[in-house]
């Protein structure tokens, strides 16, 4: 399995970031770059010094939390929980940064932890390594391909299942088509199916879906 040299601490956070970015059609280095950079665990709570909290795995600020909440009800406890479901918020946050933000892809990508230039800046820096290490990573026990080179294959991916918590059973990939680093991105694979376990909150995740489903590219 691709998962089993990893420390079982680092098992969820793989596993939940290459399934969401199948799912949202990120590029998985991406969002694995993000999830080791923001380097959160369910249920932790981090004090800012403006009195916001960054919670959960993936860092959300609870400022962007109280406008997610107002538009489909998800709030930081529904982020706090283990599992995958904020790697899923988060990957469906990236794309919404490269589809329709500014500047490069990695500025765009970076705008997940701010859009002010001198905090983007080293975050995108910092990025743009980590990914490149993820890329490699990936490459070395996935099928992947870079979607700009001359006769790239549409590889579909297969069925991604997740079972209980990652740490219970691992997450079988079959012909994953996982970008690496790709500019522009392009949508890989263009169908997929994941099921995975029970989410926190099922109304939220349907709104984001019902919002999501018209900009998806086919």
């Amino acid at each position: 399995m691709p998962f089993l040299d990893l420390p079982p601490q680092m098992q969820e956070r793989v596993v939940c970031s290459v399934t969401a970015a199948i799912k949202y059609e990120v590029p998985a280095n991406l969002v694995l770059a993000v999830a080791e950079k923001e380097g959160g665990k369910p249920g932790q709570r981090v004090r800012n010094s403006n009195g916001t909290d960054d919670v959960g795995a993936m860092q959300f600020n609870t400022a962007y939390l109280r406008d997610l909440e107002r538009q489909y009800g998800i709030t930081a406890d529904d982020v706090a929980q283990t599992g995958c479901y904020s790697y899923d918020l988060a990957a469906w946050r990236l794309r919404g940064h490269i589809r329709n933000d500014s500047g490069d892809l990695w500025t765009r990508a970076a705008n997940y932890h701010s859009r002010t230039p001198q905090y983007n800046a080293p975050y995108r820096a910092d990025l743009m390594k980590r990914a490149e290490k993820w890329g490699t990573w990936l490459s070395e026990r996935f099928v992947t391909y870079d979607p700009n080179a001359a006769g790239a294959p549409a590889i579909v991916a297969g069925t991604a299942t997740v079972e209980g918590t990652p740490k219970e059973k691992a997450v079988t990939i079959t012909q994953a088509a996982i970008t690496a680093m790709a500019e522009p991105v392009q949508a890989a694979p263009k169908k997929v199916t994941v099921t995975h376990h029970r989410t926190y909150n099922q109304a939220a995740e349907r709104a984001l879906a019902d919002m999501y489903a018209p900009g998806m590219v086919k």
